[in-house]
């Protein structure tokens, strides 16, 4: 990314926030696995947003008085005896180049610079991004920062500035979207090279690997999630990560993967059969899925709904299950399938974003449909990336084989 990127949505954020306030953001670190080792270490995401930063323990500080922000970012020193074993720590003329701010310090300044703001400034409120899925997550730096402020300045508010940075990332910029068809373009490689090398009697993992090693090859150093290779019954498991059963002859196997590019996220399922050749009834049930999938998106334009978009996926599926008299009753959809269609999809896999809302250009979301017929050991599920355009949608992943007849046909070479 430009730097502008990263400096224009800084002033978007702070159009947001009212004056006598500081905005902080923390880079977080990565935690420990065991021992001494620690998990790969990946930026939070809303800091990197507005630095472009991919550091840990880096802080960002955004005062705003008089309608004038003066920003401050705060790195770590340099430590000659410990970059023998880590690598150097990236510099003050590095953070500016990459991040478009001025004013850059250490963390040991971090605290007088808060201070000498609080005083001079009169600060009445802060702005934290307090980010929390579940109840008993770990606390986050954020939410410790919060408790300290709470303790030394009672008078100061905390105020939660995540869903005001959610509704900036929720529609994609240019330079976003083409990282975006960048890593879906590769993903695309890494499905044909597992499509060259599946056959039955195979592991699940060691089809996972053809994945792996060829979209590491074309520039992906990670993964978005973990692949999701599931043959037989475990198809049926939404977010089956096992991969260690033998795929049989006569299956099918479900793919859900994605990779990184540059941060930014693809997310494509696949079904194939493992022998190359769907059965009849794989057929029937694949073609249903894939209806549904088409209609929802040719329903995608600026103005529906993004709730809309899962009745009619479920309004195909109840029809056509009724036809071939899979369920009789309207409600009994539930059972075959019992998850939502769509997703947002950017720096996160589930990017962040209401879903109370209605589709605007620029959204980038999932489109998959699925059945999961667990007492015939058939799990189905086709997943594409698509743009939200002025006048329609764009499917990023439109090059991405998906009809029984292009998958039999490439599998067949």
């Amino acid at each position: 990314m430009e730097q502008k990127f990263f400096v224009d949505n800084r002033k978007k954020l702070m159009n947001k926030v009212e004056n006598s306030s500081i905005v902080i953001l923390f880079s977080g670190d990565a935690p420990y696995r065991s021992a001494d080792q620690k998990y790969p270490y990946t930026p939070n995401r809303n800091f990197y947003y507005l630095t472009g930063l991919e550091r840990e323990n880096f802080i960002l500080c955004m005062v705003k008085k008089n309608d004038k922000v003066e920003e401050a970012l705060f790195i770590e020193k340099s430590n000659p005896k410990l970059e023998k074993w880590i690598g150097k720590k990236m510099t003050k003329d590095e953070a500016e180049k990459i991040s478009g701010i001025k004013n850059i310090q250490f963390k040991e300044e971090f605290q007088e610079f808060l201070t000498m703001n609080i005083v001079r400034n009169n600060i009445s409120a802060f702005y934290l991004d307090l980010e929390r899925r579940e109840w008993n997550l770990n606390t986050n730096p954020a939410v410790i920062f919060a408790n300290e402020v709470r303790e030394r300045y009672p008078y100061i508010n905390i105020k939660n500035i995540y869903n005001d940075i959610c509704d900036l990332r929720t529609i994609k910029q240019k330079d976003e979207i083409e990282k975006i068809k960048k890593a879906v373009n590769i993903t695309k490689e890494g499905l044909e090279n597992v499509l060259k090398n599946l056959k039955p009697g195979m592991m699940e993992y060691q089809v996972e690997a053809y994945f792996d090693f060829k979209v590491k090859s074309l520039g992906a150093k990670n993964l978005a999630f973990k692949t999701i290779a599931a043959s037989g019954v475990n198809g049926t498991i939404l977010h089956y990560e096992q991969n260690n059963c033998k795929i049989a002859d006569n299956s099918l196997i479900l793919f859900d993967l994605g990779v990184e590019y540059e941060n930014y996220c693809s997310d494509i399922s696949r079904t194939y059969p493992a022998n190359g050749k769907f059965t009849e009834r794989q057929k029937q049930i694949y073609n249903i899925v894939l209806e549904a999938q088409l209609e929802t998106i040719k329903a995608i334009k600026p103005g529906v709904p993004i709730k809309k978009l899962n009745e009619i996926t479920k309004d195909v599926l109840i029809r056509e299950c009724k036809k071939i008299g899979l369920i009789k009753e309207d409600s009994e959809i539930v059972k075959y399938y019992y998850h939502g269609v769509s997703h947002y999809l950017g720096l996160d896999t589930h990017d962040v974003g209401s879903y109370e809302r209605e589709l605007e250009p620029g959204m980038v979301l999932t489109v998959e449909p699925g059945l999961y017929i667990e007492e015939e050991g058939i799990g189905i599920r086709i997943e594409d990336d698509v743009l939200v355009a002025e006048d329609g949608c764009e499917v990023l992943s439109k090059d991405i084989i998906k009809t029984v007849e292009e998958i039999e046909e490439f599998m067949k070479k």
